[in-house]
């Protein structure tokens, strides 16, 4: 799930190499953390969290047959 993150923030942004997504998995949940560059901040969060929200959509999509549910962050 990683990968599939990674790869749509890598084409929306100026700076792909800076992208990085950090997995934290707890209990309940697991967490993908997405960083990018502070001037790409605006390009993935998308007009009224437009684009945020299409991704966190994709990522649910993809994991809806997992026991644990993935959310994704990003900072």
């Amino acid at each position: 799930m990683q990968e599939l993150v990674k790869y749509i923030a890598q084409t929306l942004v100026e700076h792909p190499e800076s992208v990085e997504v950090v997995e934290k998995d707890g209990p309940e949940s697991t967490i993908l953390e997405l960083h990018v560059a502070p001037e790409d901040m605006g390009k993935v969060i998308g007009r009224q969290g437009r684009i945020a929200k299409a991704i966190r959509t994709v990522v649910k999509a993809a994991t809806a047959k997992n026991d644990k549910p993935v959310f994704v962050e990003i900072i």
